[in-house]
């Protein structure tokens, strides 16, 4: 992409709105280094070297009053976040003075920066593309371990290198199928069509890699949805208390408590899980709410990506248990835990029946259930618990595949699925021996969707919707 340049020279606070230590005030176009000189004690500062930091006071050059003692970092382009000058000033994180600041450069020529408009302009100035822009939001969102490594993988370039290979190899068979058509009065053929399907064989697992890959970053960028589900009174809502640390849900021996979810999330080594306490499991039930609750539950399980079934020990078989979570799971490729509660009321003999039960692989050849044992009211068999979750999600190849390039975005799942249905069509194209300008058109098509991604291929609209959802100082 062409470099951009701009004209106007943009202002805004780019740390967190609110009294603090510290507030940090950034500039960035032709004019910031020289409007920051106006109003800057520093006589040399107009003449400083990029990449270096000066102490001094802010006034207006109308006025004696000083403003605040700052310190003022210099960027110039193109070493800057934007590759333009870039001017970041460090004051007092009082509201009055950082407004003070902002008035003061804004008298003297600067405008107050559009949402995001920091990083729209480091796109368009090349100094990243579209998907590692998208990565600076994800960055400044991450709340996990997993998914500030993904984020920063993105930034790194790391997804965009690997779209920008496809793109090249499918662009020299684009070229000769193009040639063709130029030609096509004398029905020569310059692209090896055994070539175009191997790569396309190749270029197609990649992208589906890519696309299978989106469950999986949805999971690290969203958190794991994890619902609790069970009888009433098993004891849901205290165990949700017991994992948050705090009294979110209401408790009661009275049956039904919890009558619609309860939401919440807590991150457990890393990882983001947010629970969902549900309405108690009964099929007959003469409250009309409580019946409500008890579909939404089942609605909710079907929306789940992991499913917490919780029972109380002293009530049900293990054979119960397994039927119960059999008939709330059929049709659903969905990971469960068993989780047995109250083991503090439970005899021995209870105890020893699940554990021998749920140990043994299950007569119908289905796949095992993992049990936990513990005491919610107690805040006993917690850790095990968590350690039993870390497994079940992991156990998806989640540690495996967190350096690897992963889809955390909706656009850029959406655009591989274009481009998949289009390579698709060029196979089929190859298969039943389409004409070459179906081939280009197939091909054009595809390359126009995985341009999309990185920005190489983008409309004003597009980067309006991007861009806008940034906060203003970025």
């Amino acid at each position: 992409m062409a470099q951009t340049i701009f004209s106007d020279t943009i202002v805004a606070l780019s740390t967190p709105p609110g009294a603090g230590a510290l507030a940090v005030i950034r500039l960035s176009g032709p004019a910031a280094v020289a409007i920051t000189a106006a109003v800057f004690s520093k006589k040399s500062f107009a003449e400083a070297a990029g990449n270096t930091l000066h102490y001094g006071t802010l006034r207006d050059p109308n006025g004696s009053e000083i403003l605040d003692e700052v310190v003022v970092g210099l960027f110039r382009a193109p070493k800057s976040f934007t590759r333009e000058d870039v001017v970041e000033i460090s004051c007092h994180g009082s509201d009055y003075v950082v407004r003070q600041v902002l008035a003061l450069l804004l008298r003297h020529g600067v405008r107050l920066a559009e949402a995001g408009e920091f990083t729209k302009r480091a796109f368009l100035s090349g100094a990243m593309d579209l998907a590692q822009a998208e990565a600076v939001a994800d960055l400044i969102a991450a709340d996990s371990a997993l998914s500030h490594k993904v984020a920063l993988n993105q930034l790194r370039g790391g997804f965009s290198q690997e779209l920008r290979e496809l793109r090249a190899r499918l662009i020299k068979f684009a070229a000769l199928l193009e040639l063709e058509l130029d030609f096509g009065e004398e029905d020569v053929e310059f692209a090896d069509r055994t070539g175009l399907a191997a790569l396309l064989a190749e270029v197609r697992g990649v992208v589906r890699g890519l696309l299978r890959s989106f469950e999986l970053g949805n999971v690290i960028k969203n958190g794991i949805t994890t619902v609790i589900a069970g009888r009433p009174n098993a004891g849901k809502s205290t165990l949700l208390n017991a994992l948050l640390r705090e009294e979110r849900a209401i408790v009661s021996a009275i049956p039904g408590t919890t009558r619609d979810f309860i939401e919440d999330e807590v991150s457990i080594d890393g990882l983001r899980f947010r629970f969902v306490d549900t309405a108690g499991l009964r099929d007959n039930t003469a409250d009309e709410v409580e019946a409500i609750g008890v579909a939404r539950t089942r609605e909710r399980v079907r929306q789940a990506s992991l499913l917490l079934y919780l029972f109380d020990l002293a009530e049900l078989t293990p054979a119960a248990v397994r039927a119960e979570i059999q008939e709330l799971t059929t049709g659903l490729q969905l990971p469960v835990l068993a989780v047995g509660n109250k083991t503090d009321l439970a005899s021995a003999e209870a105890l020893a029946a699940f554990e021998t039960a749920f140990r043994a692989s299950p007569a119908d050849h289905a796949q095992p259930i993992p049990l936990v044992l513990l005491a919610a009211a107690q805040n006993q068999g917690l850790e095990a618990l968590q350690t039993a979750l870390l497994k079940q999600v992991r156990g998806s190849a989640l540690e495996n595949n967190a350096s690897a390039t992963i889809v955390t975005n909706v656009r850029h799942a959406r655009a591989l699925e274009t481009a998949a249905a289009h390579l698709a069509a060029v196979q089929t194209g190859l298969d039943t021996g389409f004409g070459t300008e179906l081939l280009a058109a197939d091909l054009r098509h595809a390359l126009a969707a995985l341009g999309e991604i990185t920005g190489e291929i983008s409309s004003e609209d597009l980067l309006t919707s991007i861009f806008t959802q940034f906060c203003i100082g970025k």
